[in-house]
């Protein structure tokens, strides 16, 4: 099943001096979703936001909320994000000993569940609960800090989870490190949805960011563009005017 791309710009990136003009700046840049990091500064070496400041950027924008939670534990706090106005609330696989008690809770609070997976996390830990997901996120960072570099080892897992998701109607998510310039090879691994903050709050206006979101969003469009094949079934050369079959 193909899905739309979406480009999830991630807060964590903004002037969280100017919070308020900085969402509404995303929005009318052609933000699909605003994707929210909340971080501990136990299961990740950072603190960031809590649902507080969810709550009140929530009536700014009538985006998607796409949040991602890195804490540990996570269960005790699924009602309080639900209640600030979540739409997606997705948790590590690695935060919990019950991931599929804690999909059952987001599912329970009337919100779209997602499982996050480090680096180090291998996709097996997903195979048994799969339908229970919404979405699934690869980090392609080691999560607790924004502006790292996207790590190559992932496209592998990326692939993976895509073909473990099949027909299903769950989200492929990644994060960490995206720019124009990876997108497409993170969409042709298999990816619909991409979060972005460094490479989409660069520049000063909403201007600004709608030619880095577009620009993103662009690349990541050609990365899904199927390689054509000539009547013999072999890739097209350089050069060379293909006929589709």
């Amino acid at each position: 099943m193909t899905k739309e791309i979406l480009i999830a710009p991630s807060i964590l990136a903004a002037d969280f001096a100017r919070l308020g003009e900085e969402i509404a700046a995303i929005d009318a840049a052609g933000a699909d979703w605003i994707h929210c990091d909340v971080m501990d500064g136990h299961f990740v070496p950072n603190i960031s936001y809590g649902a507080d400041v969810i709550k009140a950027i929530r009536p700014l924008t009538a985006k998607i909320f796409d949040v991602h939670l890195m804490i540990a534990p996570a269960d005790p706090y699924l009602k309080a994000f639900a209640k600030a106005g979540a739409d997606v609330i997705t948790v590590h696989a690695e935060a919990g000993v019950h991931l599929d008690r804690s999909l059952q809770a987001i599912r329970a609070l009337g919100k779209k569940a997602g499982v996050s997976l480090c680096p180090a996390t291998p996709e097996a830990v997903i195979e048994y609960v799969i339908d229970r997901v919404d979405l699934v996120l690869v980090m392609t960072v080691n999560p607790g800090f924004g502006g790292q570099s996207f790590l190559e080892s992932q496209f592998e897992k990326i692939r993976r989870i895509r073909s473990l998701i099949g027909d299903r109607p769950i989200r492929l998510e990644v994060d960490g490190g995206i720019t124009r310039d990876n997108a497409a090879a993170v969409t042709a691994a298999g990816a619909d949805t991409l979060v972005a903050g460094s490479a989409v709050f660069r520049g000063k206006s909403s201007a600004d960011y709608a030619a880095n979101i577009a620009a993103i969003r662009g690349a990541a469009e050609a990365g899904r563009v199927p390689k054509l094949q000539d009547v013999s079934g072999r890739p097209a050369r350089l050069g060379e005017t293909a006929l589709i079959r």
